[in-house]
């Protein structure tokens, strides 16, 4: 058997990550929040439940310190064909998302 090699542990708010716009986004501003990170994908069979849902979510518990942070996703089976801008519009516009959507993973 042979060594694993180790991999340092490291904390979601030491990663800087970019907006849907390409500007870059320090997670240590949410020190202190509960975090819930999601991928996310405007094509997906569950699109209309999640987004109603993640919406609702947050507006219930935003006040208590709960902060989501979405991910559009085109990696499973392409269901999220669009830029990071037109996902960030979509949730905005058509599920009153006022959390953050990021740039696209892929």
């Amino acid at each position: 058997m042979g060594a694993s090699e180790s991999v340092p542990e490291k904390s979601i708010h030491e990663f800087i990550v970019k907006d849907c716009r390409g500007q870059d986004v320090d997670l240590s501003i949410y020190k202190g929040k509960v975090l819930l990170v999601v991928n996310v994908a405007s094509k997906c069979g569950f699109t209309d439940v999640n987004y109603t849902q993640l919406t609702d979510l947050y507006q219930k518990y935003k006040d208590k310190g709960l902060e989501i942070l979405a991910f559009p996703c085109n990696q499973f089976l392409y269901q999220e064909p669009g830029s990071s801008q037109d996902a960030q519009e979509f949730a905005c516009t058509r599920y009153k998302a006022e959390y953050p959507i990021f740039q696209k993973v892929r």
